[in-house]
């Protein structure tokens, strides 16, 4: 690659596709299918393994630093969940890796000698001395390549420690078995990488191993995929929680409505008793006014009919001779219509008998007259 495409692959990484104004660039999005979820999260395999001696050429999918630059600027507003997609792509890529690991150990099991089990627990202690020395020397040319060259020295004095334990181990490995067994290379399959490491291995070998960039990859592989399992707890958590928050909200919410709702009824159905009460008040109040007004009113005309009794009875009293009392009762009232009743018919029949004793006196003076003129 040209300096100009470097510095063209760096702006793109830094800046993202909109960086020139390209809208032939910005047609796919990095949310788009076609574009590679673990490429965004940089942990594809394909990237990863690149120039290694299991190296898987192109990515099916697309690749693009810009779109990476994209991915990260808009996983800073919202959660993606591109982490499912890359979780399951590079559990499928490390399920084949641990199906050719099995595969490789039962080849080993069917093409070298076997031997017992002590043996083979020996042996076992060397190819594990062997990879601790080949981690620790890797370890210390990393270091030195930093830098730190103390801490490379530090390592390196591991490894000497180490070293004379291999040698330990390796000489109870060769009393436990026979000489020309013993110069036989045993194959021993690394658990991380798939590739086979020999027991009679130098350390040279040992940290070329280690330290190289296929056992290194499938390393940051493994480490990624567990990295990203633990974000996607975490994730997952994280929005349970909020879902239980926001269905808790949810329900207080209800309870408040239905409280609001419960309290809004009780004091409607206070107000409709407090009006009922009012009513029956204004009713009762109603009643008890008509009621005064009416006793009032029977009070008044009892009054006026007293006053006018008392008027007449004192209009009447010099004719007659009956006691005046100031209440009268019904009974007194009809007796004393009856007795006016009575005396007019008594002054009806005195003026008849006086009319009746004239006529009289009238014939009877008649009578004499008439006997006057037979006796002349």
């Amino acid at each position: 690659m040209s300096a100009q495409a470097q510095m063209r692959a760096l702006l793109d990484q830094l800046m993202g596709t909109s960086r020139d104004g390209d809208e032939t660039r910005q047609r796919v999005k990095f949310t788009d299918e076609r574009v590679c979820k673990s490429h965004l999260l940089n942990c594809c395999p394909h990237d990863i393994l690149s120039g290694t001696r299991m190296d898987l050429g192109e990515c099916a999918k697309t690749h693009d630093l810009a779109l990476r630059a994209d991915y990260e600027i808009a996983s800073k507003e919202r959660d993606l969940f591109f982490e499912l997609d890359a979780v399951d792509h590079l559990e499928s890529f490390i399920a084949d890796c641990d199906r050719r690991t099995e595969l490789a150990k039962k080849r080993l099991v069917e093409t070298q000698d076997e031997i017992s089990a002590e043996v083979a627990e020996k042996a076992e202690t060397v190819h594990e001395l062997n990879e601790e020395i080949g981690k620790l020397l890797a370890k210390a040319e990393q270091l030195g390549a930093e830098g730190n060259v103390d801490e490379a020295q530090k390592v390196l004095q591991e490894v000497e420690k180490v070293r004379s334990r291999k040698r330990d181990a390796e000489e109870e490995y060769r009393n436990s078995m026979p000489a020309s067994s013993f110069q036989q290379q045993k194959l021993r399959v690394c658990e991380v990488c798939s590739a086979y490491l020999g027991l009679h291995d130098n350390d040279r070998r040992l940290a070329d191993h280690f330290g190289g960039k296929l056992h290194l990859g499938f390393i940051q592989i493994r480490e990624k995929l567990e990295a990203l399992k633990k974000t996607v707890l975490e994730k997952q958590e994280k929005r349970n929680q909020d879902r239980l928050k926001r269905r808790e909200e949810r329900e207080k919410e209800e309870k408040m409505k239905k409280k609001t709702k419960s309290r809004s009824r009780e004091r409607s159905r206070e107000h409709r008793r407090s009006s009922s009460r009012d009513r029956r008040r204004r009713r009762s109040r109603s009643s008890s006014r008509e009621k005064r007004r009416s006793s009032r009113s029977r009070s008044r005309d009892r009054e006026r009919r007293r006053r006018h009794r008392s008027r007449s009875r004192s209009k009447g009293g010099r004719h007659s001779h009956e006691p005046s009392s100031r209440h009268k009762s019904s009974r007194d009232r009809d007796r004393s219509s009856r007795d006016r009743s009575r005396e007019r018919s008594r002054k009806r029949g005195s003026s008849e008998q006086r009319q009746d004793s004239r006529d009289q006196n009238g014939r009877t003076d008649s009578r004499r007259a008439e006997v006057r003129d037979r006796d002349l």
